[in-house]
């Protein structure tokens, strides 16, 4: 047993067998890509294996029975002022949509329609890009529930649309995409992969599979002018960089905002940060071991809101503003 599971509570029977599944499934593509696989690709499989992951199985995830609490669980003023702050967003739109990317519990779905509700300003439609049915449906009960004469104008996704005018909400979403880490050895940089040795996971360093990783890092010294120190490990999120990009293609009119943990570069890349953001979540229990339990923890990397606001800028966004 690793240092960081002995001082994590043990889960059930059931769950334990659940998570057993998901490694073997992991295991299996570590087999068939030659002994490992990029540390993006296992955090896939981690969080998003059909009917495995962590976001797509039916596990509790928020709240006092869960793994984390997100604002919009505490107290409903996080979602009425985001309610309030988009009012006059809407107002500017041919179609007063919004769209919800990852609506966890559904919490803040139903205060931003009650919100509305009260204002009279009811949006034409509330979109939900939602993975997990389990989450799906504990959405809709919420929203049966609270504001029952809004569900009608709630519609559910399992992509982008093709085309939408919208306000598009992403609380905690850009955190829960997998990531690249990279490794500096030897004054190069180098991509982490995993492998199973030993009865468990292990990161080992192999060559980077994208060159944009090697571009990015390599910048980023020559902007800062700091020579990043052996065995320095940080991620990289390019897997939010192309969402953004294909959000800009399917968004024809509208706003996006994006709520997260994170920093801007020179801050998300300092020297000192040599291990990282990576930070996982089990049982109200945080630890950065994402071998720890698959399947049953929340694994999260936090954001470079610089590469997110140079993406937007790439993808035809303008960004309109960034604050804590």
């Amino acid at each position: 047993m690793a240092p960081q599971q002995a001082q994590l509570p043990v889960p059930g029977e059931e769950a334990q067998a659940h998570s057993q599944q998901l490694i073997e499934l992991i295991q299996g593509q570590i087999q068939q890509h030659n002994g490992q696989i990029p540390f993006r690709d296992f955090m896939q499989l981690a969080l998003y294996a059909p009917g495995l992951g962590y976001y797509v199985a039916g596990s509790r995830k928020l709240g006092a029975e869960g793994d984390f609490v997100t604002a919009p669980e505490i107290s409903p003023l996080f979602s009425h002022c985001l309610a309030h702050a988009i009012v006059p967003l809407l107002q500017g739109l041919p179609e007063a949509n919004i769209l919800e990317v990852g609506a966890g519990s559904g919490v803040m779905a139903a205060e931003i329609l009650q919100y509305f509700t009260d204002q009279d300003q009811l949006p034409a439609h509330y979109y939900i890009l939602e993975l997990s049915g389990e989450l799906r449906e504990r959405q809709r009960q919420r929203i049966e529930q609270q504001v029952p004469e809004c569900l009608s104008r709630v519609i559910w996704l399992d992509e982008l649309p093709e085309k939408l005018s919208a306000v598009v909400l992403g609380n905690e979403v850009l955190d829960a995409m997998p990531v690249n880490l990279v490794s500096k050895h030897d004054g190069q940089w180098q991509e982490c992969y995993v492998s199973w040795q030993e009865e468990g996971f292990r990161l080992q360093t192999g060559e980077v599979t994208d060159a944009r990783l090697t571009a990015r890092m390599t910048a980023i010294e020559e902007k800062y002018g700091e020579a990043f120190s052996e065995g320095y490990t940080t991620e990289i999120n390019l897997v939010a960089e192309d969402w953004l990009k294909a959000l800009a293609s399917s968004l024809q009119q509208g706003y996006v905002l994006l709520i997260d943990y994170g920093f801007p570069c020179h801050e998300f890349y300092h020297p000192q940060r040599s291990t990282g953001t990576l930070m996982c979540h089990y049982r109200h229990h945080a630890h950065p071991d994402p071998f720890v339990y698959p399947g049953l923890q929340d694994i999260t990397a936090h954001v470079d809101f610089s590469a997110m606001a140079e993406a937007a800028y790439a993808a035809g966004f303008k960004v309109e503003g960034y604050t804590n």
